[in-house]
């Protein structure tokens, strides 16, 4: 409770520059969970925030997760998301709201490694997303949660914790990280899309199912996102009624008025494409799918629209 308090006086101060510059701040909680939070220097307190909170993907660090421009020598993870210059981009666009995104990394590096040693993970991370929402001491928000590879294991650890899933929660995405994907969310989520029309779920996902590594398969036949993201348009095709829209090698299956959305990418060359999907703009369809501004000034599995604003 001690270093709670302080950290909330910290970031009172801390909160007078933003409407200056971009402020990047981190905190750590329960002393093995990093919480860092891009808020945008153009807030505006009257308008409505969409808190993205981004679950690491498995051996990445906040840093490389952010991106940055890339030279020689560098680890390679820090050119394959890039998250901070797709914000930027999306900010560009979404000038009624405020984007402010909260980047989740254990010290593990691997959100399903952490929920192997809490057994209580449906206790705790709640609380990380209410720590959040306290601390910004927002008004008017909405919730948007967001995660590649394993940080899907945060996502469904969220959704565990509730019978239904929180009227706050608007957005749901899985950047190639629905593994943990069973029929028992199949009702949750029917409920939760059927409950507002502002809710929109978007799944990411390509065909891993056909690609070898070191002459094994990369993952089992139903261990996959591939699988796993079919298994859960099926679900769903119980209640709402998918159309089919072919774009080159990307295939979109979407339902509700475009609330939802599959994105399956074909694989016949056996490629991994895990973090590619996330590199071609896959941040920023997850936030402006189904929005209008949906493919402005950038196509989903085309080349970065974002690269003016790596730093």
């Amino acid at each position: 409770m001690k270093f709670f308090c302080i950290f909330i006086f910290i970031f009172s101060i801390t909160y007078q520059t933003f409407a200056t510059t971009d402020s990047v701040f981190s905190f750590r909680y329960k002393n093995n969970i990093t919480i860092t939070v891009d808020f945008p220097s153009s807030f505006n307190k009257n308008k409505t925030t969409q808190i993205i909170f981004y679950a690491l993907p498995n051996g990445n660090t906040t840093a490389q997760t952010m991106g940055k421009i890339f030279k020689e020598g560098d680890d390679w993870h820090f050119n394959i998301q890039h998250i901070a210059a797709q914000t930027k981009f999306i900010r560009n666009k979404i000038i009624t709201e405020n984007i402010v995104v909260v980047y989740l990394e254990n010290d593990l590096k691997a959100w399903p490694s952490w929920k192997k040693q809490h057994t209580n993970y449906t206790e705790i991370i709640p609380t990380i997303i209410d720590t959040v929402i306290q601390t910004l001491h927002l008004k008017k928000y909405y919730l948007h949660l967001n995660g590649h590879s394993g940080g899907g294991a945060f996502i469904f650890g969220y959704l565990q914790a509730f019978q239904q899933i929180p009227s706050a929660v608007k957005r749901i995405s899985f950047l190639d990280s629905d593994y943990g994907y069973d029929s028992t969310y199949t009702t949750k989520f029917i409920n939760w899309l059927s409950s507002n029309k502002q809710n929109h779920l978007s799944v990411f996902a390509y065909n891993d199912s056909v690609v070898m590594y070191n002459g094994k398969p990369l993952v089992s036949p139903t261990g996959g996102t591939w699988y796993r993201s079919k298994l859960m348009m099926k679900d769903l095709s119980k209640k709402f009624q998918f159309t089919k829209i072919r774009n080159d090698s990307v295939l979109q299956f979407s339902a509700l008025n475009n609330r939802i959305n599959f994105l399956l990418i074909d694989n016949p060359e056996k490629k991994i494409f895990h973090t590619t999907q996330v590199e071609r703009n896959g941040f920023i369809h997850s936030v402006l799918l189904g929005t209008q501004f949906e493919n402005v000034g950038y196509n989903y599995w085309a080349e970065r629209a974002y690269m003016q604003f790596i730093k």
